[in-house]
This record gives structure tokens, C-alpha cells and sequence, in this order.
């Protein structure tokens, strides 16, 4: 009888033990709960509307709040995404110049590519490339067509290298932007812009939801080769490089300049843990 009873214990005691590892394993997982406004900032005043929000209601959230932004002429006469980029990518070390985002060099903001066609000038590159979703003449689709949270200045041959290539590792180190890889499908920017290049696909995906006149762009595991669709990834790999690379203080200027010009922000750099509750 008492050997009866010790193994009675021990066997309770032994899936106790299991149930309470499993439940354990399930926390780590489970992403709902409330949000909180942890990181105290002047510009957590905008994030208000979130906080003790349901979890799971937080990309519906986020996307009321940064959908009102103010849509900026691509190119105009007055204030357009050209003189926008001047400021948001503007060289720390000279006022004269802009960062160019894949090669990561530093180029006067009046060599820009206006129908010169020189292949060292600067131009407008659509990290979500425009194929994807919002095609066609930008001055007429507006809305993600020129919006500069995704819009960088880059070297004009590498912007057309770089094409409609989805996101992801591996493939033939570029002879221009020697930081970046490719092949025939996938992009692979520079160390320094990875998470740059994630949050900014982040945005876009929260951003454009579908429910205005704009196409719901989203994020994908397989890319899209098929380019016609609204698609871009690999969410895996865009999901990595938020993490290797974290917000900088140039990717923070550049959101606060793009909130004084354009009214919204990006919510994944001022909140990067947010990325964990929408996509885990």
C-alpha cells in the first residue's frame, strides 16, 4: 500500500510538473495582454490613445492613428517629396548634403536626377517599390506613392539594381553599394539600414490597410515574384533585421522630421516592441 501511494505521488508530482512547463512554454507565446506606454518621451502624448488597449485590437489601432497623414506632391513648383528628403536624409556632418540610403554616401542635395540621367546622381527610391501595390505615375496615385517614411534618396543605378526586389539574405555582394547583395529576386540592403528597412515595411503594411482608395499592402513569407500583387518580404528575414539592427538617432530625427512635414509616425521606431504583438 505505501508503495502504491509513493508512486501515486510521484506520478502527480511528475505531471505537475509537465502541465506547469507547458504553461510556461505558452506564456512565452502568447502575445495578448494590454498595451503599455513604457518609454517616456515627448512624443508619447500621440501613443496615448493606446495605452491599457487590448493587445490584439493593436494594429487596427495604430492604423486609425497614423492614417491621416498629410499626402505630399511628388514632384511640384512647391514644397514636394524632393524638398522633403532634402531635410529627412540630410548629412549630420554636412548641411549641404544627403545620406544616399544603400551606398550610404554623402552627396550634394542639388545633384539630384531630374532627366539627366547621370547614374551617380541621387533620385527617389521606394523601399515598398512602387510595383508593388501603387503603380503608376506617383503624382497622380499619391498615397503611398509619396509617402516619405518609405521614400529614400538613393544613387540612381543602384535604385534601378535594386528594382522591385523583395527583401532577404544572401546573393552577389553589388559593385556600387558594395554593402548590399542580390540576386535575381531578392535585395539584401547594408548592415547599417537593415532595420531601417524593416520598420519602414512595418509602417507600410499597418499604414495601408485597404480602406481608403489604396490597395492593402502586406507582408509575406514568400516575397511575391508575382509583382502586380500588393506584397513584399521575407517577413522572417525583415523580422531579424529589426532586431539585429535597432533604432539610431539618424532614424530618429527622420521620424520627428517627417512628423513635423507629414502629421504621422512611424510607430516601429518610436515602439519598436509593437512589431511583437503584430507579427509573432
Amino acid at each position: 500500500m505505501r508503495k502504491f501511494t509513493f508512486l501515486l505521488l510521484l506520478s502527480l508530482f511528475i505531471y505537475s510538473c509537465s502541465s506547469s512547463t507547458n504553461k510556461s512554454s505558452d506564456q512565452k507565446t502568447d502575445k495578448s495582454g494590454k498595451i503599455t506606454i513604457e518609454n517616456s518621451s515627448d512624443f508619447d502624448s500621440y501613443y496615448a490613445i493606446l495605452d491599457g488597449i487590448d493587445s490584439l485590437n493593436l494594429r487596427h489601432n495604430l492604423h486609425g492613428l497614423i492614417d491621416n497623414n498629410k499626402v505630399l506632391p511628388y514632384t511640384s513648383s512647391s514644397f514636394d517629396v524632393w524638398d522633403a528628403l532634402e531635410q529627412t536624409d540630410e548629412d549630420p556632418n554636412n548641411s549641404n548634403n544627403v545620406i544616399l540610403f544603400y551606398t550610404g554616401r554623402s552627396q550634394a542635395k542639388s545633384y539630384q536626377d531630374h532627366g539627366k540621367r547621370d547614374n551617380n546622381s541621387w533620385n527617389r527610391e521606394h523601399v515598398w517599390a512602387k510595383v508593388r501595390g501603387f503603380g503608376g505615375n506617383p503624382n497622380e496615385v499619391k498615397g503611398p506613392a509619396t509617402d516619405i517614411h518609405h521614400i529614400r534618396p538613393a544613387d540612381r543605378s543602384v535604385n534601378s539594381d535594386r528594382w522591385s526586389k523583395y527583401f532577404d539574405e544572401g546573393g552577389t555582394s553589388h559593385s556600387e553599394a558594395t554593402g548590399c547583395k542580390y540576386t535575381a529576386d531578392t535585395w539584401e540592403p547594408r548592415d547599417a539600414v537593415k532595420g531601417d528597412v524593416a520598420r519602414m515595411m512595418f509602417y507600410m503594411a499597418v499604414r495601408y490597410e485597404g480602406d481608403d482608395r489604396f490597395n492593402d499592402l502586406e507582408l509575406n513569407e514568400t516575397g511575391a515574384k508575382d509583382y502586380t500583387l500588393p506584397n513584399i518580404g521575407r517577413l522572417s528575414t525583415l523580422l531579424k533585421w529589426n532586431i539585429e539592427d535597432p533604432v539610431d538617432s539618424f532614424e530618429m530625427k527622420r521620424n520627428q522630421t517627417i512628423f513635423n512635414i507629414q502629421g504621422n509616425r512611424n510607430p516601429f521606431i518610436d515602439h519598436p516592441e509593437f512589431v511583437n504583438y503584430i507579427w509573432h
